[in-house]
């Protein structure tokens, strides 16, 4: 079924008025009709059933109906990522989103940019709306950064399992991914981070943990790490 993402505002209205390119794409490109079901969200892990009421030539008006499954997972992930090239923050962005990580936190680190480039976190918003309406989840990641190492304990509060992915490191294992509580995991960056970090990461409770014996990229540790403790610990 399609989903389509909206404000807060009008899921609780329980009408919603679609115009631009959301029209363009499901009345122009997908031909719905009126009569034609879908699932409206907002962002914010609200979901309902929706109905098309009617169909204009610019417009279309759905209404909400019945609450519908939010689609999204019982464990909560944070990730805390020195930015990579902004095509792989977008690649990122775009597939944690599939899966239901909750926050992506970016960590400006010294061997790393401190900007993230390339349209910055509104170009990373729009990626991450995309990517929710095509997975069919409730929830928008939180995006925000980049950060002082720092203000880490601040984001990661609330969750109760810190992994640090190093290469070299022990590699996690069942027991890392198990238990209720939500995880944080830290990635990156490209150089590797300095000592002084590294120091500053394990004060703030992150145990350090590897993927196995290869190399990977900053999206692709962030990604498998994150399906990982979402999938093993929602078990």
């Amino acid at each position: 079924m399609i989903t389509l993402l909206v404000t807060p505002a009008e899921l609780a209205s329980g009408e919603v008025e679609v115009r631009g390119e959301a029209y363009k794409h499901l009345f122009r490109a997908r031909r719905l009709a009126a009569g034609a079901e879908l699932r409206l969200v907002d962002g914010a892990g609200g979901a309902r059933r929706g109905r098309v009421e009617a169909v204009g030539p610019r417009s279309a008006r759905v209404v909400a109906g019945k609450p519908a499954p939010t689609l999204d997972p019982p464990h909560r992930v944070v990730l805390l990522v020195a930015p990579p090239r902004p095509s792989r923050a977008s690649w990122l962005v775009e597939k944690a989103t599939e899966l239901g990580v909750a926050a992506i936190h970016w960590l400006a680190a010294e061997r790393t940019p401190r900007e993230l480039g390339g349209g910055g976190l509104e170009r990373l918003e729009r990626v991450a709306a995309a990517a929710l309406e095509q997975s069919g989840g409730a929830s928008l990641p939180r995006l925000s950064g980049p950060h002082d190492l720092g203000e880490v304990d601040a984001l990661v509060a609330d969750c109760d399992r810190r992994l640090l992915l190093a290469p070299g490191a022990a590699e996690a294992d069942g027991g890392d991914w198990s238990g209720s509580g939500a995880t944080a995991l830290a990635v990156g960056p490209e150089g590797g981070w300095t000592d002084d970090e590294l120091a500053r990461l394990a004060a703030a409770g992150f145990v350090a943990r590897g993927l196995g014996d290869r190399v990977l990229r900053i999206e692709t540790a962030a990604v498998t790490a994150s399906a990982l403790a979402i999938f093993r610990a929602s078990r």
